[in-house]
């Protein structure tokens, strides 16, 4: 990596913040803001509406409801087998690059249980039911094509959740359509899984980088030589990192002066900046990462940032949001911030 430049943690720190909305609101709507931040993860419904309320200049809850409604953003099983809520133009792209990687990870976790030619029939048992259909409860999936089966069938074919279900209105989201109904053919005419690929880590760097190959391939799912050549296609810019890894990044990407100060901000269950691909930002810190995610606790717990590092964690509990912070006592100018934005949390809430 000889003449490359050296990101520092702090730097690679007010990047992820400054490119995911933390730092700066975004002024765009909800599917401008899911373009910019590469989506968010959407396990628990709720978590995806303070997830873009942390990142928005402005959101009322019903705002992203009506996106989901009329089909300009859409929840479905993406990355890693995960359910995500991104914008509709993203949905294909990720869906395709993705869909090989999602089925070899889901059939060896059942360890032969299930085989892939049992999983072609499902799909077509359920696909041609959704045709006539078009929509369907988890319960009548599994009543046509087994329990088991129908865990994974999206795997095979491309299923999206169907509002009001997956909402905050009606949190559990068991509704399902196929995408080609809901959102059209297939993507872009003459979109390759190549394209697909090279789509989704590109996204994946504005939204997320810099970021070294590994970061790369954990985030998307795909393997590090199945991603190879897309780093070799894409035009990058090259960093080195203090840890001696190679640091990937589209151009013209935000690298704000490390000094930046980073506003307090409120993050939901799950949010992607906490995960392993972005441990380099230090967002949060190694002795804290058990205290959010562990094996009791499998949904992670929501969280704040105080000068861009998780500080502790928060509730909605009788109309007000409740601070736990990891290493009290906090500051005075810090509390005070939290406090004026957690009422506006509470009322978001409301």
């Amino acid at each position: 990596m000889s003449g490359e430049r050296i990101l520092t943690q702090r730097e690679l720190n007010r990047a992820l913040l400054a490119r995911q909305g933390l730092l700066e609101r975004c002024d765009a709507n909800v599917p401008g803001t899911l373009l910019r931040v590469g989506g968010l993860q959407a396990q628990y419904a709720p978590s995806m509406y303070v997830g873009l309320w942390s990142r928005m200049l402005a959101l009322r809850r019903e705002d992203l409801t009506h996106a989901l409604e009329r089909r300009k953003v859409v929840q479905a099983t993406l990355m890693r087998v995960t359910i995500h809520l991104v914008a509709r133009g993203d949905y294909w792209p990720f869906a395709l690059a993705t869909r090989e990687a999602r089925r070899i990870v889901w059939l060896r976790a059942l360890r032969g249980a299930v085989s892939e030619a049992s999983m072609v029939e499902a799909a077509q048992l359920l696909e041609d039911r959704l045709r006539t259909r078009h929509q369907l409860y988890r319960k009548e999936i599994e009543a046509l094509i087994g329990k088991q089966r129908a865990a994974g069938v999206g795997l095979w074919v491309d299923l999206v959740r169907i509002p009001p279900s997956g909402t905050w209105e009606r949190r559990r989201a068991d509704l399902y359509g196929l995408a080609a109904n809901w959102l059209g053919p297939a993507g872009p005419a003459g979109l390759t899984e190549r394209d697909a690929v090279d789509h989704l880590v590109r996204r994946y760097l504005a939204a997320f980088g810099p970021a070294s190959h590994k970061d790369v391939s954990s985030y998307t799912g795909l393997g590090q030589r199945e991603l190879a050549p897309t780093f070799e296609r894409l035009r990058l810019r090259r960093f080195g990192s203090e840890s001696g890894d190679e640091l990937l990044d589209v151009a013209r990407a935000p690298l704000p002066d490390p000094a930046t100060p980073a506003p307090v901000r409120y993050l939901p269950t799950w949010d992607a900046t906490l995960l392993v691909h972005a441990r380099r930002t230090g967002l949060l810190p190694e002795r804290h990462r058990k205290k959010i995610f562990h094996v009791k606790n499998p949904h992670s717990l929501p969280t704040f940032l105080v000068d861009g590092v998780v500080a502790g964690t928060w509730r909605h509990r009788d109309g007000q949001i409740e601070l736990e912070p990891f290493e009290p006592p906090l500051d005075a100018a810090a509390l005070r911030e939290l406090r004026e934005e957690g009422e506006r949390l509470a009322a978001f809430h409301a």
